[in-house]
């Protein structure tokens, strides 16, 4: 590795030299420490004796013959601290927690298949994007695992077919890298570069990613830029100093009690932009989210702070530098602030993101459906405001995790009322959010309306689907989601301001919405009740012989009042359309039937 391109934060594959790197003839090490006194390697080859690294410059490295791929080690690190054991901060691999040994591995082990997915892949911008969000360890659980877990490999074939079944077209998973405690869910990490061994090998993991691909699914991993976990073992001083994160101030250490990174350090920027691209090249992930990104662009994530513009620079320079690499993965930033550009490419002065969470319609639509229908009225604005800044970005609408824990209540649960009403809001909450612009993500459990809050240590609640409103809800958004993956005018266009238009927009005292969106010579009109009385809703037909229902939410398949019908058309009186809404329901139709001249 060109070591001035390191320092001047330029490298974008620094785990090609620092690691482990097993070949025919053993095993070279390496790992950068500055301000260390003394570094030693202890392993399974050598019985956990002390063996000293060579130190040429700030790199430290270490050549043996016996130490082979699956063995195990550490490096000890002598400084102003004392004596610590550390993990390989590019380590491809580690023990399962409390233990923290690095693992050498072999990243070729796999073979991929999947180039043909690779070639057609593509950022979705134009096509349907629907996410479901995984956590892996508590999506279903093996009764014949101590901790519950089932491996990448065992659970594979069962996630695939549920998420083909149900028409997403991609998994993102909570993050995979390495950390030490189950309940921060891998957004506290010690091992950026090794994917968690609580679900198995680096090789599995690779397995499980060829076969998403195999079945045309798409595979997201979170990725953490932001700040990392404070163990001794792992990043924090780790030459004795602070080599990862700021030096001692109000600014070391995060509102999360981890450790911020300094990004104004580019051997930093180098660890961090390197371990983007290693899941983007050696695992072939299609996408990264990115994680508090707010806390990225500002100080501590407070605007009164002002902008952190080493940080702002550095997710310029790795955003720009990874679409370089990998042109059709797609990077997503998780992103609370009214910052411009974060979607703009870096050349125009954006942040270079490709989707950002749309988390101000997130907050305001579950806002208005906590309210009690006869307040409705004064919150109309929650619905419509969000068409107001749409096009100043390309949003992804998330309900996901942080939406469903901490006493938040899950999307079921947070609907207004009791129980039975519970249902006919979800399932007209959901309408809305799937004809709304807008990429879409849901975290599992919300398809089949779990009520109780995601536990990691629990399985989603499957045993619910025996509950005709659970599972008529599961049917209910299967249909939906078919929907949505096959209407192109549900997705294509969708940051074209000329293929969305508001038909109804100022209904605040009914509560009631219509509009349409539009896409290659087809039209769907979706129409919505918000309140708890019937309404019928009148609409012109502007250019359209009639209506053809395609779903809706009050259907007795899906636990609603009203009977199903094979066809149900609505043709115009003195050009408009009349539509009856039930309490708390929305109705999707296809325009697609235009007027057309007489012909000669």
């Amino acid at each position: 590795m060109d070591m001035h391109e390191f320092y001047m934060g330029n490298v974008f594959d620094a785990y090609e030299f620092f690691g482990a790197h097993p070949n025919p003839d053993g095993t070279v090490f390496r790992t950068f420490a500055p301000s260390a006194e003394r570094i030693t390697i202890i392993g399974e080859w050598n019985d956990w004796q002390e063996e000293n690294m060579i130190k040429d410059g700030h790199v430290w490295s270490y050549f043996s013959a016996k130490a082979k791929k699956g063995q195990m080690y550490k490096y000890v690190i002598y400084s102003s601290l004392g004596r610590v054991e550390h993990c390989d901060p590019y380590g491809f691999a580690m023990e399962l927690r409390p233990n923290f040994a690095s693992i050498i591995t072999d990243l070729d082990e796999y073979k991929f298949t999947d180039s043909e997915w690779l070639e057609k892949r593509s950022k979705n911008y134009n096509e349907p994007l629907n996410i479901y969000e995984v956590h892996l360890g508590s999506w279903h659980t093996d009764p014949d695992n101590e901790n519950g877990w089932y491996s990448y490999s065992d659970i594979a074939d069962k996630l695939i077919k549920y998420v083909k079944k149900h028409h997403y077209t991609h998994i993102e998973f909570m993050p995979l890298s390495e950390h030490p405690a189950d309940c921060s869910w891998g957004y506290q990490n010690t091992g950026f570069f090794a994917p968690t061994s609580r679900y198995g090998t680096p090789a599995q993991l690779m397995k499980l990613i060829d076969k998403c691909h195999k079945n045309d699914i798409g595979v997201i991993m979170d990725f953490v830029p932001v700040h990392f976990a404070m163990d001794g073992y792992a990043l924090a001083k780790y030459d004795g100093t602070c080599l990862y994160e700021y030096p001692d101030s109000d600014v070391t250490i995060s509102e999360w009690g981890t450790c911020n990174f300094i990004h104004s350090r580019r051997e930093v920027c180098c660890f961090l932009q390197s371990a983007a691209n290693y899941w983007l090249e050696k695992y072939h992930f299609d996408g990264l989210r990115m994680d508090a990104i707010s806390r990225a662009i500002y100080w501590q994530g407070d605007p009164e702070r002002g902008v952190n513009k080493c940080t702002v620079d550095f997710l310029k320079k790795m955003n720009s530098g990874l679409h370089a690499l990998h042109p059709t993965a797609m990077l997503i930033a998780e992103d609370s602030t009214a910052f411009p550009k974060v979607t703009a490419p870096v050349e125009y002065d954006g942040l270079g993101f490709d989707y950002k969470w749309d988390l101000g319609w997130m907050n305001d639509t579950l806002d208005y459906f906590r309210t009690p229908p006869a307040e409705r009225k004064y919150h109309h604005g929650k619905i419509t405001f969000s068409m107001q800044y749409f096009y100043n970005e390309l949003y992804l609408l998330p309900i996901s995790h942080d939406e469903n824990v901490h006493g938040k209540a899950t999307v079921i649960q947070k609907m207004w009322g009791d129980y039975d009403v519970k249902f006919p809001q979800a399932r007209a909450f959901y309408m809305y959010m799937y004809s709304h612009p807008g990429k879409k993500l849901n975290f599992m459990g919300g398809e089949f309306a779990q009520f109780r809050e995601w536990d990691e240590t629990r399985e989603q609640d499957w045993d619910i689907l025996k509950y005709p409103l659970h599972d008529s809800f599961l049917r209910y958004m299967t249909d939906l989601e078919k929907l949505y993956t096959t209407r192109p005018s549900l997705y294509n266009g969708e940051y074209n301001p000329d293929c969305f238009k508001w038909i109804l927009p100022d209904e605040s005292e009914r509560s009631v919405f219509a509009y349409k969106r539009c896409a290659e010579n087809e039209t769907t009109i979706c129409l919505l009740n918000f309140s708890d009385r019937e309404q019928t809703i009148t609409i012109p037909t502007d250019g359209l012989t009639d209506l053809k229902e395609l779903i809706n939410s009050d259907s007795n398949i899906y636990s609603g009042k009203t009977e199903v019908k094979r066809s149900v058309k609505i043709k115009p009186a003195d050009g408009e359309f009349f539509v009856k809404l039930s309490p708390f329901s929305g109705r999707l139709f296809d325009g697609e039937v235009f007027s057309k001249p007489a012909a000669k």
